[in-house]
């Protein structure tokens, strides 16, 4: 074919459902078309996941959400169990650990246990419990809280697992191939066009440039944060992905709360500087290991690149306040980059069957496979019970509680398997 010339689908370029991005929204819509018996077709410019699908905490932070972002992150924890299970990637049951180091942080998280009851999902702890489950400084402690249900992954290793999954079960794969226009039926790439019956894009951030007029509606930008991750002499390993005060105040079930308010100008009175880098102070450790460590955020609509240092600095000097920890060496820092709005999720459809989707805030890796699985059959009509996540009345009724129409601003190893507008978890 020659560059620049208008190219019509072929044949062999027909296909049932083509995505549009190979991020976790993207194959978590991929999984849920080709477990149908649907043909399905993924592209993207980049030959592998490497946006912020890879560059976080690799935490599934189900309990810390409401709303939408809860209704799609306990769709999501099932199908991230099941691919575990299928790929042999490794994934963890852990919960997640909350520590209090502060009177106000203690009486939040006995606010959100009270709220929700027994049910809830979290267990108060004791400070001598904490210390169990975190290789922690004692005299920091004041209390703490598991979150239960949480999930955790190595987010380096899932991704490319899942991609090697989903192609053998017959998902094609184009990578290095952009995608320069959709429309009902079609996908027109740098590569020819692709016939499709149902078209999903899910490209995160870059909505702005597939769909500029979207993401403009909707007020869509780029957040930036900064990351790194350690090689860390603890006494003990990290049982769990771990939160301390910064995280609550971002995380929208305990945000919302009464004590939050009080909690968050506290953090902010007495170290402006954190506040300045909008902190989210938070840890997790992979199974070789090293921690990561994080995170900052900055919004703009093209963030700058440079990373400042003292952001890196902040991180080391928090971690060495907060654990029980003898030499820190750095390994690696970076930065991550995913789309932001004034609310969690962007769900449109563009045109007939053509469907845009992400989320825009940092919990793309809690929620984006359940946000796939429920809005994809929600609004193609996919039948089948092919989710293995429950029935499908029940996917209809969490997907009809969870959406609204043009919702805007956001080496494997055996799997075990068993501030209120500020909820970023990456």
């Amino acid at each position: 074919m020659t560059e620049g010339k208008a190219m019509t689908a072929s044949p062999d370029d027909r296909f049932d459902v083509a995505i549009v991005g190979s991020g976790i929204v993207g194959l978590g819509a991929a999984y849920a078309a080709v477990r149908r018996g649907l043909r399905v077709v993924v592209v993207d410019r980049t030959d592998r996941p490497v946006g912020a699908t890879i560059r976080n905490f690799g935490h599934l932070c189900i309990g810390a959400q409401d709303g939408a972002a809860r209704a799609y992150g306990e769709a999501s924890r099932g199908i991230w169990l099941r691919l575990a299970a299928e790929t042999g990637f490794w994934v963890r049951e852990s919960g997640t650990l909350v520590v209090a180091r502060a009177e106000d942080e203690r009486a939040l998280l006995e606010e959100a246990a009270g709220a929700e009851g027994e049910d809830g999902g979290i267990r108060l702890l004791s400070p001598s419990a904490v210390t169990e489950l975190a290789p922690v400084r004692p005299e920091v402690v004041h209390g703490g809280a598991l979150v239960a249900g949480d999930l955790q992954v190595n987010p380096r290793e899932a991704a490319g697992a899942i991609v090697r999954h989903l192609a053998a079960l017959g998902v094609e794969f184009r990578f290095r191939t952009a995608v320069t226009a959709v429309e009902t039926g079609l996908v027109r790439t740098t590569r020819g066009d692709i016939a499709a019956d149902d078209v999903v894009v899910a490209v995160n951030h870059d909505v702005d440039q597939l769909l500029p007029a979207l993401a403009e509606r909707a007020g869509v930008i780029r957040c930036a944060l900064d990351m790194m991750r350690v090689s860390a002499d603890l006494r003990s390993p990290l049982q769990a992905p771990l939160l301390t005060g910064w995280s609550l105040v971002r995380y929208r079930r305990f945000a919302g709360l009464g004590t939050a308010t009080a909690l968050r100008e506290r953090l902010h009175a007495e170290r402006p500087e954190l506040a300045a880098l909008d902190l989210n102070q938070m840890y997790t450790q992979l199974p070789d290991g090293t921690m990561l460590l994080g995170d900052s955020h900055h919004k703009a609509v093209q963030p700058e690149p440079f990373q400042p240092e003292a952001a890196f600095d902040a991180f080391l000097a928090e971690a060495r306040e907060l654990f029980d920890v003898g030499g820190m060496r750095v390994l690696e820092r970076w930065q991550g980059v995913y789309a932001a709005a004034g609310e969690e999720f962007l769900i449109e459809e563009v045109a007939p069957r053509v469907l845009a989707l992400a989320a825009t805030t940092g919990i793309g890796m809690t929620t984006g496979l359940g946000l796939a699985e429920l809005e994809t059959t929600r609004v193609f009509g996919w039948g089948g019970s092919g989710s293995g996540s429950g029935s499908a009345d029940a996917d209809a009724s969490v997907a009809d509680g969870a959406q609204t129409p043009a919702i805007a601003g956001g080496a494997g190893t055996t799997a075990i398997v068993g501030g209120i507008a500020q909820e970023e978890n990456a």
